[in-house]
């Protein structure tokens, strides 16, 4: 994924984690995944033109389609106030299409770290399923899972590779990391439960 891109699918995620938190207001945030979502649709749209013959480059560019449509979805839905079940099923859909890509990135790569990295925003499409297209009361759950993953799989990593860095992290610790991380998702999960009510309008439309 383009790193600049990468940075700032960190900020995207952190602001709509926040507004699952009742942080920030929907329609504000609407506006910043709006800005995300063009620049992840216009970047793979020109690396796909200008791949020749490269495949793995058009591979890599869906990958960032997936993100790109996500945000562009997010925004236009918040704004004009429409059900948000439609990003729940597409959720699912990339949550699906997300495994694929980490396991490419083991298998085909040998690039575990981003392979992980993928795992944890198919978990996270996969929360945004659960919330947007099945109603399901997880929305402070979410939010709080939201803005974990956008310092540990985006902002943090793509720091790191900006400042050419990202190789002193070792694929062992980062599994170590990403192993925490998914015991504190099971604690919060158990500490917090469900939420009383079922996710409104206002706070039911960010994803990852």
């Amino acid at each position: 994924m383009d790193t600049v891109g990468l940075f700032y699918v960190g900020a995207v995620l952190f602001i709509n984690g926040l507004m699952l938190l009742e942080r920030v207001d929907a329609k504000s945030a609407a506006i910043f995944n709006l800005f995300v979502g063009a620049l992840q649709t216009i970047t793979p749209l020109y690396l796909i033109m200008t791949a020749g013959e490269n495949p793995w480059l058009i591979f890599s560019a869906s990958g960032i389609l997936l993100f790109g449509f996500t945000y562009l979805y997010v925004g236009i839905v918040t704004l004009l106030n429409i059900d948000t079940n439609g990003i729940g099923w597409y959720s699912l859909w990339v949550a699906i299409a997300a495994c694929s890509h980490a396991g490419v990135n083991m298998i085909y790569f040998k690039n575990i770290k981003f392979g992980i990295i993928w795992l944890m925003w198919a978990f996270l499409w996969l929360l945004f399923f659960l919330l947007l297209g099945l109603k399901k009361d997880i929305r402070r759950f979410t939010g709080w899972v939201t803005l974990i993953i956008s310092w540990f799989t985006a902002t943090i990593p793509a720091f790191l590779i900006l400042i050419n860095a990202w190789g002193i992290v070792s694929n062992a610790l980062f599994a170590v990391f990403a192993l925490l991380l998914v015991i504190w998702f099971v604690y919060l999960y158990f500490k917090r439960g469900t939420d009383s009510k079922k996710p409104s309008m206002r706070y039911n439309a960010p994803t990852g």
